[in-house]
């Protein structure tokens, strides 16, 4: 069985946009908080807005991150496109070129899936 490296590029650029992707929800979040202390209760809406941006960005860079994982592991083709779909929305540049390098890899995910049938069988 021959691996690619289209799997492993496509898994590390998941696993930097998730990553970046939540350094930038960390600043966001942050953001939100002080601008509800600058402004008070009474505050416009512009704290909740950077909260739920934050919070759905936080989704999806998790599960850019998984799909990553599962990306370089070989496992789970529909996670790992999962994964790289998430990272679409967390980076652009890299979520397309992730998102072609996964679908192009989906028979090796296929040789990963069948030979490890064939091995659990003989066991």
């Amino acid at each position: 069985m021959e691996h690619s490296w289209r799997p492993v590029v496509a898994g590390i650029l998941d696993i930097i946009s998730g990553v970046g992707t939540l350094l930038v929800c960390f600043c966001l979040m942050l953001a939100g908080y002080y601008s509800y202390m600058i402004g008070g209760p009474n505050s416009s809406w512009l704290p909740a807005l950077l909260y739920a941006i934050g919070i759905l960005l936080v989704i999806a860079a998790i599960l850019a991150i998984t799909g990553g994982i599962f990306c370089l592991r070989r496992k789970r083709w529909s996670l790992a496109l999962a994964g790289a779909i998430a990272a679409l929305f967390c980076c652009l540049i890299f979520g397309i070129i992730s998102i072609i390098l996964t679908v192009l890899a989906h028979s090796e995910f296929k040789q990963v899936l069948i030979a490890q049938a064939s091995q659990n069988s003989l066991s």
